[in-house]
């Protein structure tokens, strides 16, 4: 820890023993990793939640209005409503994966019932049928009627990026799937993608759904614009450490340097040579351009 931030002004305890867990997460309902606890003045916990909040909550928790108000205590009541409704299932779900994907499903299709509005629980099941147990029949009405749709409704980027990742994530074998059905589903996706989130707009980070984009591009045979795309998502505002960040841009140089079929480098991330990979492009059963109408 020294070696990598040693300018931390503040200090970090080591969870070996899970009292972390148990005294902490478990107590007070937490299932989201990260999650922060901030203690006020008076040494009591004064907000648990995302990290994401703390610029909203911090202010109000200094000048001493948050503790007191229905934001607060509306906002701790369904924080621990979800963390109820959730750790059963996580704690079920995680024996059930390191056992087989048929016991998997189970306790995932019973977390879709209890929390439909969950996005993790609703990628996690289209991924179990389609890239775990090649259940395609049972897995594709999954992404096509349910996922993909409701992410469109919701016009969320975060539903449409797991939607997309599905489809066309460069990690998965895809060759088994109808390549009709998923390059119709792909098209639909890129164009509202692009509208959410569109290129000269900086407000959200791209990293999370241009990638699968990129890939939908460059198998439909468009390579320029996926290499634009990928760049636009190493461009990106990226609200995330160090670390996690150069493992982030290590994957998306490598990818830039896949389809430019040459040497690649951005900041201080530099490859040179692309991977060998096996040419994707005559998935499509047609080549279209990918554009953002």
């Amino acid at each position: 820890m020294t070696k990598r931030v040693p300018n931390l002004n503040y200090r970090i305890e080591f969870n070996y023993t899970r009292e972390m867990d148990k005294l902490w997460m478990d107590s007070s309902f937490s299932v989201g990793i990260p999650t922060s606890f901030l203690v006020g003045r008076d040494g009591r916990i004064a907000f648990i939640g995302s990290p994401t909040q703390l610029n909203d909550v911090l202010p109000k928790i200094l000048m001493g209005r948050w503790r007191i108000s229905d934001e607060a205590k509306a906002a701790d009541a369904e924080r621990i409503a979800e963390g109820e409704r959730t750790m059963p299932i996580s704690a079920k779900l995680t024996a059930a994966m390191a056992q087989d994907w048929a016991k998997a499903l189970s306790v995932v299709e019973e977390a879709v019932a209890v929390l439909p509005d969950d996005v993790n629980f609703r990628v996690l099941h289209a991924d179990l049928l389609l890239h775990k147990m090649h259940d395609v029949q049972a897995g594709l009405p999954v992404m096509m009627r349910q996922l993909v749709r409701e992410a469109i409704d919701k016009k969320s980027a975060l539903w449409m990026a797991g939607a997309m990742r599905q489809l066309f994530d460069s990690a998965n074998d895809s060759s088994y799937l109808p390549q009709a059905e998923r390059f119709a589903m792909g098209n639909e996706l890129s164009k509202h993608i692009l509208a959410v989130n569109p290129p000269q707009h900086d407000e959200a980070p791209k990293f999370l759904s241009y990638p699968a984009l990129a890939q939908y591009c460059y198998e439909s045979g468009d390579r320029d614009r996926a290499i634009e795309v990928t760049l636009r998502s190493l461009d990106g505002p990226a609200p995330i450490s160090d670390k996690p960040k150069q493992q982030v841009m290590s994957v998306l140089v490598q990818t830039l340097a896949n389809y430019k079929g040459q040497k690649a480098c951005h900041g201080s991330v530099r490859l040179r040579n692309p991977e060998s990979r096996k040419s994707t492009k005559a998935q499509a059963p047609e080549e279209k351009r990918c554009k953002s109408e």
